[in-house]
């Protein structure tokens, strides 16, 4: 069957529905509602305005004309009629619609429904819709049902060709994928059922529940998938069971300039843990900005050299991927570790002699970027991968450089703050630890929002910091000029180089730069060559230059709080205090989300307020994850329901692995069938 089979739709409004995703009748039974008018219950005319509610602000009303007539203010017609029922009158008002002085007449009964307000002539309803009633029918309000829309394609238009076709399209569901079992545990109506009841409800409690219904299948779906590849994984154990000496914490301890966290230690055994299983390691590692995760990576790497197998740790840029290997170097050279580079602008003859090295089992760790996946990079006994950032990787990069040992270990990085509900459900098939402790005596970056009026005060406070012997970062949020009025980084490179920092030297960074260009950039900035350095987001992670204290980002709005907070976070990693100035147009509304930011450093408390505010689909990764096809799923206003859809998936799958006992059989298929969950079964 195709769209144009059913009635009311022809070759125009089917290429209108496509652009909403409906493409086929299938599509157009899944394209819920989002909302209910109820128009069951009708407000008496003395009582209109009183008895609104915030999530329902529009009133419904039935009464008799007793007047109609016109006027017009500003050129706009307006059409007024004083309605009444047995408490009162009311005046009420239709705007731009002057038809309907020949169609409204003095005795009519109408059913009215708009946003009602008390005004010193009494109650006033501007008319949203209407109805006209016979003399002695009896009101029956229905609840209506708004759906998600197009500029084309109007929610009434899709209502009524769902109303018309209706019986048609439930003959299109399928089998009942859930079990009779959870239906009756959790009082679902069947999916046939389920399906009227959220296009046609007779009750708001029907819709709620047939609502819930389809949330938990859809998360139920993405944890079965979750469970399955734990259950298969856990399965094959056929890695290498590290073995953890008594006295290796201590020894690492012995070596470091500082203690450990409570955080870190945790997070250690965690991992050390792991390793010491044959079932492969599977573990991402979560880490707000200068919690300590490349020390704890030195510690993976360190128990995996002292088992004699070699590790690899991947980045996405050789800026962050040269940083890691700064950092590794001297934390694994006094256990006599060697980090070797593989780098694509790396020399020819340098690369040869890494290469080699590894091949021949010589040398413990490999730290790169994609380079490492090119052929004839090779390791001996490769035991450990970690990959920093994964999400920037896709899923056939991180199981190319896993292929290059035997069930290796994996450790996944982020320096994003992921919000715990939104980790539990995309990383669901990973174990997740988190370092939520700083190093001690780490200052708080101080945070301050500033109107684009006062950006020379702004730069000011640089040039006195630059004074001090400091650095700064001014990040812009576009490469050229844009027809969005945003600030180029190239335009305000030049601009501050000629005019507000001219006895400075200034570096340009952003993402069009050649590799080489971009190394050079920031070893002058990490030397301090470069006082300040005008960049875009490119240095939102990794970039590690201690001695910069001077964030200052421009077009700040337009950042989400997350981002923003990594920006943050490349500063205040020295011994001085720290500064983020967050610059906004003076024009710019609703900035209270950057009050945020100037009250926190937390990075998770910031990233779940980044949650509430924007949803999961604006996080990093969530893309790949298959999020974005949720259809009524929300991870943020149904986490609870999560949470029930995860416990019955463990359920299932610890009696049922591969879900095929013939009763899972429309568990399997919904598995197969949901994006979100073939998307965690792909995931790697």
């Amino acid at each position: 069957m195709n769209l144009q089979d059913l009635a009311g739709i022809g070759k125009e409004t089917a290429e209108r529905f496509k652009e909403l995703g409906v493409a086929k009748p299938l599509d157009l039974l899944n394209h819920f509602p989002f909302r209910y008018d109820d128009l069951r219950i009708v407000t008496p005319a003395a009582e209109l305005g009183r008895s609104a509610r915030e999530d329902s602000p529009e009133e419904n009303a039935v009464g008799t004309i007793v007047w109609v007539r016109e006027r017009r203010a500003r050129r706009l017609a307006i059409v007024e009629a004083e309605l009444a029922d047995d408490s009162g009158t009311f005046v009420a008002k239709w705007f731009g619609r002057s038809y309907l002085m020949g169609a409204l007449r003095q005795g009519m009964r109408l059913f009215v429904r708009g946003r009602a307000q008390r005004t010193l002539a009494g109650p006033a309803m501007n008319v949203a819709t209407h109805k006209v009633l016979n003399e002695n029918e009896p009101y029956r309000g229905e609840l209506v049902p708004i759906y998600p829309a197009g500029k084309d394609l109007t929610s009434r238009k899709i209502r009524q060709i769902v109303q018309r076709n209706l019986a048609k399209l439930l003959t299109l569901a399928d089998e009942d994928p859930l079990p009779k079992t959870i239906l009756r545990q959790r009082g679902f109506p069947e999916l046939c059922l389920a399906y009227g009841e959220m296009h046609a409800p007779r009750t708001p409690e029907g819709a709620e529940k047939a609502r819930e219904r389809f949330i938990f299948t859809e998360f139920l779906a993405l944890a079965l998938a979750a469970q399955m590849k734990r259950q298969a994984r856990s399965a094959v154990r056929n890695a290498q069971a590290l073995r953890v000496p008594a006295n290796l914490l201590d020894e690492l301890q012995l070596e470091l300039p500082f203690p450990l966290t409570a955080a870190q230690q945790r997070v250690i055994a965690e991992i050390w843990n792991d390793m010491a299983q044959d079932a492969a390691m599977n573990r991402l590692l979560q880490g707000d900005v200068g919690s300590g995760k490349t020390l704890v990576a030195a510690a993976a790497i360190l128990l995996a050299a002292r088992n004699g197998v070699q590790s690899a740790l991947m980045a996405p840029t050789e800026i962050l991927a040269a940083q890691h290997a700064a950092k590794l170097a001297p934390l694994l050279m006094p256990f006599g570790i060697a980090v070797e580079a593989i780098f694509g602008s790396q020399g020819a003859k340098s690369r040869a002699s890494a290469v080699a090295r590894l091949g021949a089992g010589e040398a413990a760790v490999a730290v790169g970027t994609h380079a490492l996946l090119t052929e004839g990079v090779d390791f001996a006994r490769l035991g450990l991968v970690i990959i920093d950032e994964q999400h920037r990787f896709g899923v056939e990069q991180r199981a190319r450089l896993r292929s290059k040992g035997t069930a290796p270990h994996t450790l996944h990085m982020t320096a994003t703050p992921i919000p715990r509900t939104l980790a539990q459900s995309i990383y669901a098939d990973l174990d997740l630890s988190i370092i939520d402790e700083l190093p001690p005596g780490r200052s708080p970056i101080e945070t301050f929002t500033l109107r684009r009026s006062r950006l020379d005060k702004a730069y000011d406070f640089v040039r006195k910091n630059v004074a001090l012997g400091r650095q700064a970062y001014i990040v812009a949020p576009v490469i050229d000029e844009s027809e969005l009025a945003l600030t180029s980084v190239v335009a305000e490179s030049e601009r501050l180089q000629k005019t507000v920092f001219p006895e400075l030297e200034l570096g340009l960074l952003h993402g069009r730069m050649v590799s080489r260009e971009k190394e050079s950039v920031m070893q002058r900035f990490a030397r301090n060559e470069v006082q300040v350095l005008v960049a875009t987001t490119v240095v939102e992670v990794g970039v590690d230059v201690q001695n910069a204290s001077v964030m200052v980002v421009l077009d700040a709005q337009r950042y989400g709080l997350s981002q923003l907070h990594q920006l943050r976070g490349r500063v205040g990693r020295g011994a001085a205090q720290s500064y983020c100035l967050l610059i906004a147009p003076d024009e710019a509304n609703e900035l209270e989300h950057l009050d945020i930011l100037t009250g926190s450093n937390d990075g998770f408390a910031i990233a779940e307020e980044d949650l509430r505010l924007r949803g999961p689909g604006e996080f990093a990764g969530t893309a790949q994850s298959g999020l974005a096809s949720f259809r009524v799923a929300d991870l943020v206003r149904d986490i609870a329901i999560y949470r029930d859809a995860k416990a019955a998936a463990e359920g299932i799958i610890a009696g049922d692995p591969e879900l095929v006992k013939p009763a899972h059989a429309g568990l399997r298929a919904l598995v197969e069938g949901e994006p979100s969950a073939r998307a965690m079964l792909l995931s790697s």
